[in-house]
This record gives structure tokens, sequence and C-alpha cells, in this order.
């Protein structure tokens, strides 16, 4: 028989990444376990002779032990009936481009043990998080223990790879250690679950050969089956996809053959070498572009895209890494990852320091270090459950310093603690690590408070995104009368990218952008007269500011830092003295806050001094637990209010511990004011709340040659250490 008539075959390997984030809710888990999780252990067990890769990130590998051991024996059985190949990866989830060398390795043993534990097998091939991929990856991966990875077609594109050269697996290394790296085939992506049953099986026709070598793969999350918008009653409701699907590929075996990276590697081998560049999959190259570099990249992608231009493949959009550099909060706790990880490898050997490694592991899943459709900084509770997880590794460690050094004090650190070019300022006790910014208006960075392991100054700054413009567009077309359907042009379930929905009415005109990262203890002067309600609500202007000041260190110790600043405001010109105090224990820390304002040129000025705090105590949702106390007054803490001079202020969060009382002297007025940006994620666009604005307000005159000082205190009284709860020394 010729080749030319010979049945044409192809192989098939689908590999599903489930992935929920460290910090995330536990009703989360359990409803996308019962959407996604669960059906497709269940069809598998209905179609044994189907065969694919599962990948289940370290969170949800602990939560299905802990939840529902029985679902990882069910997972074990197809396992070892050869029906399923079990794919590893960081154990929580890193972007492990992101991380020091030797946490990328540890991260990607740690999961290789996991798993061998849990279902009796080392894991061969690893997932990459967000498929971000660096060159100096397969370096890591190899001393890992693992041999492939896959990646989108983006990244062999931008190799030069053409579109039929696709069907195959490629071997790459990194200093002489070999990866194995398969592409994920873009139209088994945007076919699977979005497309027919029936076109999916002749899309897969029409690349099959009479060898028979190549293999089609498509690595993409398993949440899309079930838990994404629309997709539950797709996949298992009344469109069966996936039951459709399996029967598909079960009938048609004799041609169709699905399989896992492992095994083809096993029979077949790569087809060739390849060097691939810095990249991600396509959205995430438009994600980390500046709103309007994006607003001019992405129409041009599509476009080049709709065209089958060959250009198209070049088109990459943005380096991961500047995420770092659009969104300063992701800067900060990227640095103090870094710090914390140099830190926690310093311990000496033992328990302490395999609790503090974990802690750290945990502060490195990838979700709050990016933000996307899929995820995010912006998302309030696994932004602070990742800075947990950093401050509980840093207590660890220093709380080792302290003992192994006869309890001496933690030394200040003055260095340029963000890599931005200038330094900061640490200091730290038992009780709290405090970061002060000279030349960002000598502002307080961060005041961490270790006992309950919160971040109470990570509040996130409203900035234009370039998916703000969609949501604008939108609402112009619902007042139109002219907003697109939701579902897609071929009649099927709309992808998850093409959604445009919106969680409450009138979302487009609350859009609000700040000019200044949201930093605290921000010094600002208002004409005489304004309200502290209007200051917060941002409709008074500023006749001066010390926020875009650089300020001068002029002399620091392990407790204090004195700054000073001189600014004109209109034509007299102030000197500010600021001295900021580190004290307390461990239960108790308090922070204090001295500012001396000194008239040395021009009249006499007569104006409100604002200082602003902005604090993040969870308090999202009207969580109950949250709230300001004033005069005795409790509210919920993401609502507005106010706090007349000579009242008692207090702001907390019950379930964390956390009560810190403000005092002002001398006796000073307040308003708060909730932040919230308005973001998109996979469920619409919605508010999220990420801290409050807290504005101390006081009417001042300052006379040529004189001086006025205020004082701001907070004082923290925790009830919580949680590093004691988990039974280590503090």
């Amino acid at each position: 028989m010729s080749s030319s008539s010979a049945p044409r075959r192809i192989s098939l390997a689908l590999t599903l990444h489930n992935h929920q984030p460290v910090g995330n809710f536990g009703w989360v888990f359990d409803e996308i376990y019962e959407k996604a999780y669960l059906p497709m252990i269940e069809a598998l067990e209905r179609h044994p002779k189907v065969r694919l890769s599962l990948h289940y990130t370290g969170p949800l590998l602990e939560w299905f032990a802990a939840a529902h051991p029985e679902f990882l024996t069910r997972v074990r059985a197809l396992v070892e009936r050869g029906q399923v190949e079990i794919v590893g990866g960081g154990l929580y989830e890193p972007i492990l481009a992101s991380l020091p060398a030797a946490d990328r390795v540890a991260q990607l043993r740690r999961m290789r043990e996991r798993i061998k534990e849990l279902v009796g097998v080392a894991p061969q091939g690893a997932w990459l998080a967000e498929r971000v991929w660096e060159p100096s990856l397969p370096a890591a991966l190899h001393d890992g223990g693992y041999r492939w990875t896959i990646l989108d077609d983006a990244h062999f594109r931008a190799a030069a790879i053409p579109e039929d050269a696709l069907w195959g697996a490629y071997l790459t290394e990194d200093e002489g250690k070999p990866l194995t790296v398969f592409g994920t085939e873009q139209g088994l992506r945007y076919r699977i679950p979005f497309g027919s049953v029936e076109s999916v099986i002749e899309y897969l026709r029409e690349h099959a050969t009479p060898e028979g070598e190549r293999i089609g793969t498509m690595g993409d999350d398993g949440e899309k089956f079930g838990s994404w918008p629309t997709t539950w009653d797709h996949c298992w409701g009344d469109g069966q996809w996936v039951e459709k699907f399996f029967t598909a590929l079960e009938k048609n075996a004799d041609w169709l053959a699905t399989t896992t990276p492992s095994r083809w590697l096993d029979e077949r081998g790569p087809i060739g070498r390849v060097y691939l560049p810095t990249s991600s999959y396509a959205e995430m190259g438009d994600w980390v572009l500046p709103p309007d570099e994006s607003q001019i990249f992405g129409p041009m992608l599509h476009a080049a895209q709709d065209a089958k231009s060959p250009e198209a493949r070049y088109l990459r959009g943005g380096f991961w890494r500047n995420f770092q550099v659009k969104y300063s909060e992701i800067n900060d706790l990227h640095k103090q990852m870094l710090r914390t990880s140099a830190k926690v490898a310093a311990m000496p050997a033992g328990a302490e320091k395999l609790a503090a490694e974990d802690h750290l592991h945990r502060g490195q899943s990838n979700d709050c270090y990016w933000h996307g459709l899929f995820g995010g900084v912006y998302i309030t509770h696994m932004r602070l459950a990742t800075f947990e997880h950093l401050i509980a590794a840093e207590d660890i460690a220093d709380g080792t310093y302290r003992r192994t050094n006869a309890g001496a004090a933690l030394p200040a650190l003055l260095t340029d603690l963000d890599l931005d070019g200038t330094d900061e300022l640490q200091l730290a006790n038992a009780g709290a690590r405090l970061q002060i910014d000279p030349a960002e208006g000598g502002a307080i960075t961060s005041f961490d408070l270790r006992a309950p392991h919160h971040a109470l100054l990570a509040v996130m700054r409203r900035r234009p995104e370039a998916y703000h413009e969609k949501l604008r567009a939108h609402a112009k077309a619902e007042a139109a009368g002219t907003a697109a359907s939701a579902a897609s042009e071929s009649g099927g379930v709309a992808s998850i990218h093409d959604i445009v929905s919106v969680k409450e009415p009138g979302l487009a005109a609350k859009l609000q952008y700040d000019d200044y990262e949201r930093r605290s203890a921000l010094l600002r002067l208002y004409p005489a007269g304004t309200s502290g309600r209007a200051i917060a609500d941002g409709a008074a202007k500023a006749i001066g500011t010390f926020t875009s000041t650089p300020w001068v260190l002029t002399a620091h110790d392990d407790r204090s830092a004195t700054l000073t600043a001189t600014q004109q405001i209109g034509g007299t010109t102030i000197a500010a003295t600021r001295t900021i105090r580190l004290a307390g224990g461990r239960m108790d820390p308090t922070l204090a806050v001295e500012t001396t304002l000194a008239h040395i040129g021009g009249p006499a000025l007569s104006a409100v001094l604002d200082e602003e705090w902005n604090l993040m105590l969870l308090g999202g949702g009207g969580n109950p637990a949250a709230h300001w106390t004033a005069a005795g007054v409790r509210s919920a803490h993401d609502a507005p209010g106010k706090a007349e001079a000579g009242t008692s202020l207090l702001s907390g969060n019950d379930y964390l511990g956390i009560a810190v009382t403000t005092i002002t002297s001398p006796e000073t007025a307040a308003a708060w004011t909730p932040i919230e940006t308005i973001s998109n994620s996979e469920g619409g666009f919605e508010r999220v709340y990420q801290g409050s604005s807290l504005h101390l307000v006081r009417g001042i005159e300052i006379l040529p040659g004189a001086t006025i000082t205020v004082r701001t205190e907070h004082a923290c009284g925790l009830s919580r250490d949680i590093t004691a709860e988990e039974g280590l020394p503090s």
C-alpha cells in the first residue's frame, strides 16, 4: 500500500492544569471541586480508554488530602491503571523565573515528593505557572527532577518554528541540562471545550499523517471544564460536551490515540532542538503593557491574527517581569520575597528553618505577582495571604536571630530595599517591621505586624487599566441599547476572553484614579476651612504637598529615624522635620510620627494640614469583623466615616486579633473613605475593596519664624500570635 493511501493517524495529549491559589476561600475550593474537579475524574472513570495528564497545584493537593481523601484515592487508581499521568511543577505554583535559583529547585523537588507520597509515582513533567518561560529554566527543571514541560504555541512561533512543525516535542537545554518542551496547539486550545466536538475531531483529522508521527498537545486550565462562567451547563449539564468528546475519542481510537507526554517521549522522542526566547502566553504579553501601549498592541495583534499575517508570530507584547514596573505594589511584594528568601536561607538547619521555608514557598505563589483576567494583585484576600506567609517566614528567621544572639535587637537596615536606585530604611523589633522611603515623600511604605502576620499598610493604588476602556464602551453600548450578547459568533459558548459581564450597574461612572502611590504618613496642605470629608473624597485641591518631595534621612538608629524636607507653599517656605519611632513589644507594637513645620520665609501661612494613612484590615464586603470605632460607635471598615477632634478612634479586625488605636496631639479631626478599584476577572467587572484611606486633619496657622509640632501614634493591641499557634518560638 502506498503511503498516500495508508490510514492517517495522530495522537492527542491533553493536560489539564487545576489550581487554587494560596489564601483562596474554602468555599471556592468546594464549589470548583463540585463543578470541575470531581466531574472530570468521574468522566475518566466512565471512559477508561481516554488517556490524559492532570496537574493539581500544592494548595489543591493539600485541600484534597484534608477535605476529600477519597478523591486522591480515585486519582491514584487512574494513575495505577496507566490512564492518567500526574504532572508536577513548583509546589505552591510560583513563577519559577521570579525566584532565587535555590527556591526554584526546592519548590520543584517538594512537589515531586508530595505527589509521590499521595499517588505513588514521582512526576516526570512539570507545569510551568502561567507558562512564563526564561531560557535559564531548563537547568532548574532538570535539577528538580523533571524531563519535560508544556508551553504555548506562541513560545515556538517566537523561535520561528513553522505552524506545521508544532505537532511534536523539542529538546532544549541550559548549562548542558536537557529538557523536552511540548507546545500547546492554539487550534486545539480554542476549540476545547468551546467549539463543537465534531470540529475538534475534524481538526485533528486534518492534521493526521500516514506515519502517525504527529502529536497534538493541549495544556490548559481544568477549571474551564465547568467552573468558568457558562461552562458547567455546556460541559456537564445539558451540553454534555465532555461526555460527547470522550465518547468521540473512543469511537475514533483506530486513528486518534490519546496519550500522555511521558508515554509519547518513551515511544517517539523529540523531533528537533529549539531555544525559546523569554515569553508567556499571548494574553500575558498584553496584560503586562502600560494601558496606552496595550490599547495599541491588542488591536494590532488581533488584526494580524485575523488576517493570518505571518508577522503575527513575532508580536509578543511585554516581558512578564515588567509587572514589577507597572505596579509598585508587586515590586514591593517581590523584593520582600527576595529579602525573606535570603534570611531563610541563612538560618541554621532544623525544624524552624523547615517551617520558615514552607511559609516562604507559600508566599511565592504566583497569583499576586501579576495582574490579568485570571488572577492578580487586585485580589485583596490573596494579596494579604501572600504577605502573611512572607511575614511569617521572616518572623521565624528573625526570632532565630534574636535567640542565637542573646536577644540582641534587630539592626536597622539602610539599603535599596525596593531596588529603585535610592536607599530605604527598615526598622524592626519583635512586634513589627517598618519601612521608610525618604525619596518617596518620606513615606512609610510598610508596617508589618508580626504576631498576626499582617501587612497593615498593603493598600493598592487606583490606576488606569486597558480593560477600563472595554467597560466604558460596554456602558455606552448599554445606554444605546446595542450591548453585545455573551454568545460566541458561531453560536457556541463564548470564550471567557470575549465575555463582557458587569456585576453592578453604573460601574463605568465609578472609575477613579490616584496620581500617587497609596503610602502612609503623607503630608499635604489645603486651603483654610477645607473639610476632612472633601479631602478624603478627593474633592479638595492641595495648595502644597510633601508627598512628591524627596526627604533627607539625617539620623537613625535601631528604633527611630529623622528626616527633613523643605517645600514652597505659595510664597511661604516651610521646613519640615519628621521623627518616626518604632516601639512596644510583640503584642503591642506602636508606630509614632512626630512632625515639626518651621516657617523660614515669606508670609504667614493659614491652611489645613492633612496626614494620610492607608490601612488594610480586610474589611471588604461589609466584613463584620473589620471596623472603625469612633467615640465608641462601631461602623464597617469599608464605609466612609469621620470623627471629631477629641474623640477616640480605633480600627481593627476581630478575627485577625488586631486593634489599632490612633492617638493625635494636638487632638485632631479624622475622616476616612474606602479605596475601591474596578477590576476585571473571569466573573466580570467588579468593585474590589483595597483598603481605607484615613485623613487626620488639623487647621494650622504658622507665623514667620514660628514652628508647630503635630504627633500621631498608632498603638496596636494584638490578641493572636499565629507563630505561637503554630507551635514555634516567637
